[in-house]
């Protein structure tokens, strides 16, 4: 029973201070097999999106618990792009998620029990000075990423598959809605994100070291950085996760 408990079962609000997301392309045939039953991959020719969201978020706590009470802690998200067909229909967009880390073992542990986000603990540095954001992941001694950000500088990478800031923002990420699949009852579950206000931007990106992408069941040699994405303070909150049994 305990699949009940990971079902997101409160609305949560949080702050976030800062947030750098990459987004690589990757053969769609790649991706696939990674897929949950009930999702299809979200395209653009003919290529999937592996996304790593790395965040400092304030306050996180359930919307009903005064602020002071919230926790504050640095996340990292390992998403796919991903697409779902509801029982009603309706076509959405969101990311399915491979895995998380968090810098704080009390978020690891609840965020265990309360979700199907596989958080693992990590070591993070996310500092920012001038137009210069630099992020820095450690797990188990080894370092798992290295990225460095100027601010000031709206640039794709070279050889990204996106040929405008325009085609790039469609897979920018986060998505309104996060999807897992409950394996005891076949069934997906859906997380909605709300915000007020939506504008990252897109800054340029030197990455020392790349994401640990076998660790997500990425091949190493298969992703290509097509856009990196930069936003700071913003109030967003996820409902309650809803769940939709599969036909």
């Amino acid at each position: 029973m305990t699949h009940l408990l990971k079902r997101h079962p409160l609305p949560i609000k949080t702050f976030l201070r800062r947030s750098l997301v990459l987004a690589y392309s990757v053969p769609a045939d790649v991706l696939e097999p990674l897929l949950h039953p009930g999702l299809e991959l979200d395209t653009f020719e003919g290529f999937g999106f592996f996304v790593v969201a790395m965040v400092q978020s304030e306050r996180l706590r359930p919307s009903f618990v005064p602020r002071a009470l919230g926790t504050s802690f640095f996340l990292a998200g390992y998403r796919l792009f991903t697409r779902y067909r509801t029982l009603a229909g309706k076509h959405l967009r969101g990311l399915q998620v491979l895995g998380s880390e968090t810098d704080r073992p009390l978020m690891m542990r609840v965020g265990n029990v309360l979700t199907h986000y596989a958080y693992r603990l990590t070591e993070a540095d996310f500092t920012v000075q001038a137009d210069t954001a630099d992020v820095v992941l450690r797990w188990d001694g080894r370092v798992t990423l290295d990225v460095s950000a100027k601010l000031d500088e709206p640039a794709l990478p070279p050889g990204s598959i996106f040929s405008s800031a325009k085609e790039a923002r469609r897979f920018e990420g986060p998505m309104p809605f996060t999807f897992d699949y409950e394996k005891e009852t076949n069934s997906i579950l859906r997380v909605e994100g709300v915000r007020s206000a939506w504008d990252p931007k897109l800054v340029s990106v030197t990455v020392r070291t790349p994401p640990a992408f076998a660790d997500y069941g990425v091949p190493a040699e298969a992703p290509r950085l097509a856009s990196a994405f930069y936003l700071e303070a913003l109030p967003y909150r996820w409902k309650r996760g809803i769940v939709e049994r599969l036909p």
